[in-house]
C-alpha cells in the first residue's frame, strides 16, 4: 500500500502580531491533526510530516497531501483551531481514492480555499481525472 504524506506549514501564522511565548497557527494546527488522527486514521496509512515552511505565508495555515502516484492538493487559508478534523476527514478520501481525485462535493467546506491541485509526476493526467 502506497503511504500518503500530509504536510503541515509550522511557521504559519494568521496575525501579524506574535508573542514570543505564543505558538505558531501552523503549530496549533499541526498538534491538533496528531491528536485527532491517531484515533481516525491509521499511521500505515498517512504520514504527519511537520514543514519549516510551504511558501505561501500570506495565505493563512498552510497544509498539503501528496501520494508518488496521485495529485497533490495544497490547501491555504486554513483557520488554526477548527481545520485539523476537515484535513483528516478529505485524507480519508484521498486514501480511499484510487487516482487522489476527490470529487468537489465531498471536500469539506472549510477546505475549499484550496490553491492548487497539482498533477502526479508519475501517473499521466487524463480527462477522466475531473469529477
Amino acid at each position: 500500500m502506497t503511504k500518503h504524506t500530509l504536510f503541515v506549514c509550522k511557521s504559519c501564522h494568521c496575525s501579524e502580531e506574535l508573542s514570543e511565548d505564543q505558538l505558531r497557527d501552523g503549530t496549533r494546527l499541526l498538534e491538533q491533526i496528531q491528536a485527532l488522527s491517531e484515533d481516525n486514521i491509521a499511521s500505515s496509512e498517512l504520514e504527519i510530516q511537520p514543514v519549516g515552511c510551504l511558501w505561501a505565508c500570506h495565505h493563512g495555515c498552510v497544509a498539503a497531501i501528496a501520494s508518488p502516484e496521485k495529485p497533490t492538493f495544497l490547501f491555504t487559508k486554513l483557520p488554526p483551531d477548527d481545520s485539523a478534523q476537515s484535513l483528516l476527514e478529505f485524507a480519508q478520501h484521498y486514501i480511499q481514492r484510487d487516482k487522489g481525485t476527490v470529487p468537489w462535493k465531498k471536500i469539506p467546506e472549510q477546505l475549499k480555499s484550496l490553491i492548487a491541485r497539482i498533477p502526479s509526476v508519475l501517473a499521466p493526467y487524463s480527462e477522466e481525472d475531473e469529477e
